[in-house]
């Protein structure tokens, strides 16, 4: 029996890209789905891209650490520790070059994601045809040296007059995982490096820095002392900034939805 492609699949023809390099694009493909993960894999690899996949956020970060990649196509939504916004997160810090995409499958948040856009290149919604996929591939490619206009004001603007509430909402986390709270702190010691950082965010995102540069935030550096300090392990540290990276964008999201929803 013929089932449903569940990924709409349909070829893109060879020949369309003969003008290409012949080097052929290596992508990070990352979904914990199988069936996906594998069908994609082959379409893509029909349109003459060289395809190495990874189902978890761990075996993408190894594979980024020990592979060049010229694209990342990754999942938002992973199981375990981490998420798309990792894997997004050391493609930069290891490829800065690289093209790096993101499927949801909501719709609605792709509008929201799209409106406070900090990592990612793109944001995609899935199921998406492949010879869409292939066109907006091909397409970032041949633009690698420019970026698109990005609402960074805005952006700026939320996380200044809302980082009460990006803070709040670390906080409640980070007091539900079991392995932070092993140590004892206050609220305040907890949070209390939270006011500086996200300032220093708000000036990044105002006054971008040239690429290239690798000056530390003060605010991080500082931070990390003191949670050494205070018996956290590296692996604490790096839940605790991947809590900060989803509560950030939460504050943003909703308040994108609530201007999606007064404008609908």
């Amino acid at each position: 029996m013929q089932t449903e492609n569940p990924l709409e699949v349909h070829l893109v023809r060879s020949d369309e890209h003969n003008s290409e390099k012949t080097a052929r694009p290596r992508i990070l493909l990352v979904d914990d789905d199988e069936l996906i993960r594998e069908m994609l894999k082959e379409m893509l690899e029909m349109n003459r891209f060289l395809v190495t996949t990874a189902a978890n956020v761990s075996e993408a970060i190894h594979l980024i650490d020990t592979e060049p990649f010229d694209v990342l196509l990754s999942d938002l939504h992973m199981p375990g520790a981490g998420d798309g916004f990792t894997v997004i997160s050391a493609m930069r810090h290891k490829n800065p070059t690289a093209v790096t995409l993101l499927f949801t499958s909501f719709p609605a948040l792709k509008e929201a994601m799209d409106a406070i856009l900090l990592q990612a290149d793109e944001i995609l919604v899935k199921p998406m045809p492949v010879p869409e996929l292939v066109s907006v591939i091909h397409g970032r490619l041949d633009n690698r040296g420019t970026k698109r206009p990005a609402n960074i004001e805005r952006v700026a603007s939320i996380l200044e007059r809302d980082g009460h509430i990006t803070i709040a909402n670390w906080l409640s986390t980070v007091k539900s995982d079991k392995e932070l709270t092993s140590i004892q702190l206050s609220d305040d010691q907890r949070t209390g490096h939270l006011p500086q950082l996200l300032r220093e965010l708000v000036q990044r995102l105002r006054v971008p820095r040239s690429l290239g540069t690798n000056q530390a935030s003060e605010g991080a550096v500082l931070h990390g002392r003191v949670r050494r300090s205070q018996g956290y392990s590296i692996p604490m540290m790096v839940e605790e900034s991947r809590i900060l990276q989803v509560s950030i964008f939460n504050t943003c999201t909703t308040t994108c939805a609530l201007w999606i929803s007064a404008c609908s």
